[in-house]
C-alpha cells in the first residue's frame, strides 16, 4: 500500500512538474556527469601506472573492468543516498500540497542537513495537518449552528445564485434546499430581499399576514468568488412595541384633554337642564332635545376614550398556572347567541394571568360569534353559524384556534390597527388589546382566513407550564381533523 501510495503521488508530482519548462541539466544527470569527471582520471592515471609496469594487457583490462565494476557500484550507492532523500521529501511535499497529511519523511536525524530538512517537513506535515482539522472542526461548527439558528440565513453568489439556505429561512421564505440552490434570486422572487441595504426593512408575507425583518448584509469569499450573506431578524414585534409606545403617548394626551373638556360640557348641560321648567313650553321641548343629544354624545365619547385607556394603562400579567381545559370552558359558556364547541382541549396548564387570557379569549371568541351571526347574514351566506375553539402543541406553547364561518378578513392589512374597525358600534380596541396581552405572556396572536372553508381562524399562541413535566405524548392535530366535542355552551 505505501508503495502505490508513493508511485501514485511520484506520478501526481511528475504530472504537475511536467508542465514547468526545464533549463540545462537535471539534478541527477550533474551528480553523474560529476561522479564521471572524477573517475575518468582515476581510470586514467590506473592505466597509465599499469603499463608503466609493464603490466600484461589482459592483466590491464581485467584489473580496469574491476575497477569500473567498482566504481559504478560505489557511484550507484551514493547517487541512491543523494537522490532518494530529496525525492522522498518531493513526495512528502506533494502531498501536502494536495491536502494529504498521512505521509512524513523517515530519516529524520539531527546534526544531518538532510535529517534537520525532513524534521521541518514533518513538522510543517502536523501543523498544517492540525490547521487542517481545526477548519473542519470549525466550518462542521458553523454549518451546525447555521443549521440551529431561528434567523434566516441566505448567501448568493456573484450571479445572484442562492448557495447557502438553513431550515430557518426554508420555512420563512418557503424554500426547499434540494430543489432552490442553484436558482437564481429572481427565478426565486427574492430579489427585493437581495437589494435591500444593510439593516433595512422588508415586508415578508407568512400565512397572510405581513411581518418586518431587518436584513444583515455582508461579504465573504469562497474559492476566490465573492458571496453576499443575508441575515434576516425578525423586528415585528419590536416595531409593534414601539408603535404601541407611540400610541400610549397619543392616547394618554387625547384622553386627558378630552376628558378635561366633557367634564364641563356634562356640568353645564346638567345646570342647564335644572332651568327647562322656567321656559316657555313651546322652547322646552326642543331645548330638551338639544340637551339629550349634547348628553348622549358626551357619555359615549367618555365610555370612547375609557376603552382606549386601556391600552395604556395595560398592567404586566401576573403568571400563574391554569389548566387549559378548564379555561376554555369558562369562555365558551359566556357566550350566549350561539354554542360554543369546545374540541380537542389539550391537557395542559398555561403560564398566564388567568384574568388576562379570559380576557383575550373573550373578545375573540365574541369577533368570532358576531361575525358567524351577523356578518355571514349580511354577507348573504346561508349555512348554519357555527363557532369552535379547539387547541394543539406548538413545540413548548400551546396554539387555541378560534374558528368561525363568517365571510373572512377582508381587510387583514389594518387588523391591528388602533382606532379602526369595520363595525358598526366597534371601538378598534378589541384586537389590538388581545395581541398586546399574548405578547405580554411570551406568546403571539395571528388572524388568517381559513383553508378548508369560509370564514376566519384566529390562532394565539401560550407558553405552557413545565413542558417536560406535561404529558410525553403530544400528537399534532391535522389542521382540518374534526375532533370530538367537549362542550358547548
Amino acid at each position: 500500500m505505501g508503495s502505490r501510495n508513493r508511485r501514485d503521488h511520484n506520478h501526481r508530482r511528475t504530472a504537475a512538474t511536467s508542465k514547468i519548462p526545464r533549463e540545462g541539466f537535471s539534478f541527477e544527470t550533474k551528480i553523474k556527469i560529476l561522479i564521471t569527471s572524477l573517475c575518468v582520471p582515476i581510470f586514467l592515471l590506473c592505466a597509465v601506472l599499469l603499463w608503466i609496469e609493464h603490466v600484461s594487457l589482459s592483466l590491464i583490462i581485467g584489473s580496469l573492468t574491476t575497477l569500473g565494476l567498482v566504481v559504478l557500484l560505489v557511484a550507484s550507492i551514493f547517487l541512491e543516498q543523494v537522490v532518494r532523500p530529496l525525492q522522498t521529501l518531493a513526495n512528502v511535499v506533494a502531498a501536502l500540497r494536495e491536502e494529504d497529511f498521512s505521509f512524513r519523511a523517515r530519516g529524520a536525524a539531527p546534526q544531518d542537513s538532510l535529517g534537520e530538512l525532513a524534521i521541518e517537513i514533518n513538522q510543517l506535515a502536523d501543523a498544517m495537518q492540525s490547521q487542517r482539522l481545526s477548519a473542519l472542526e470549525a466550518v462542521a461548527l458553523l454549518r451546525r449552528v447555521i443549521l440551529e439558528m431561528d434567523a434566516p440565513v441566505l448567501a448568493f453568489d456573484e450571479l445572484s445564485a442562492l448557495r447557502v439556505v438553513n431550515p430557518a429561512a426554508e420555512r420563512v421564505l418557503h424554500l426547499i434546499a434540494a430543489r432552490d440552490l442553484g436558482r437564481t434570486a429572481d427565478e426565486l422572487g427574492l430579489r427585493k430581499i437581495l437589494d435591500e441595504p444593510d439593516e433595512g426593512i422588508t415586508s415578508i408575507e407568512d400565512q397572510g399576514q405581513q411581518a418586518r425583518w431587518m436584513v444583515r448584509r455582508s461579504s465573504f469569499r469562497q474559492r476566490g468568488v465573492p458571496h453576499t450573506l443575508l441575515v434576516l431578524s425578525d423586528v415585528s414585534s419590536a416595531l409593534r412595541e414601539e408603535e404601541r409606545l407611540a400610541w400610549r403617548r397619543l392616547i394618554r394626551v387625547l384622553g386627558h384633554e378630552l376628558s378635561n373638556s366633557l367634564a364641563p360640557i356634562k356640568s353645564i348641560a346638567g345646570s342647564l337642564r335644572s332651568r327647562i321648567a322656567q321656559m316657555p313650553p313651546e322652547n322646552a321641548a326642543s331645548f330638551e332635545r338639544g340637551l339629550n343629544v349634547i348628553e348622549s354624545r358626551a357619555e359615549s365619547l367618555n365610555r370612547f376614550v375609557q376603552a382606549y385607556r386601556q391600552l395604556a394603562t395595560l398592567p404586566s400579567p401576573m403568571l400563574k398556572r391554569v389548566p387549559l381545559p378548564e379555561l376554555l370552558d369558562r369562555v365558551a359558556v359566556l357566550e350566549t347567541r350561539l354554542v360554543v364547541e369546545v374540541e380537542d382541549a389539550q391537557s395542559v396548564s398555561l403560564k398566564a394571568d388567568p384574568d388576562q387570557m379570559e380576557q383575550l379569549l373573550i373578545n375573540l371568541v365574541k369577533n368570532a360569534v358576531d361575525a358567524a351571526v351577523n356578518e355571514r347574514e349580511e354577507a348573504g351566506l346561508v349555512s348554519k353559524p357555527a363557532v369552535r375553539i379547539r387547541s394543539r402543541f406548538a413545540g413548548d406553547m400551546v396554539s387555541i384556534l378560534i374558528e368561525d364561518n363568517g365571510p373572512g378578513l377582508t381587510n387583514p392589512g389594518n387588523l391591528f390597527v388602533p382606532f379602526y374597525t369595520t363595525k358598526k358600534s366597534g371601538t378598534g380596541v378589541g384586537l389590538v388589546l388581545a395581541r398586546q396581552i399574548a405578547e405580554a405572556h411570551g406568546g403571539s396572536l395571528e388572524l388568517r382566513n381559513r383553508m378548508d372553508v369560509i370564514g376566519c381562524q384566529a390562532e394565539v399562541r401560550i407558553p405552557i407550564v413545565s413542558p417536560e413535566r406535561e404529558a410525553l405524548h403530544r400528537p399534532e392535530i391535522p389542521e382540518n381533523e374534526p375532533g370530538t366535542v367537549r362542550r358547548g355552551a
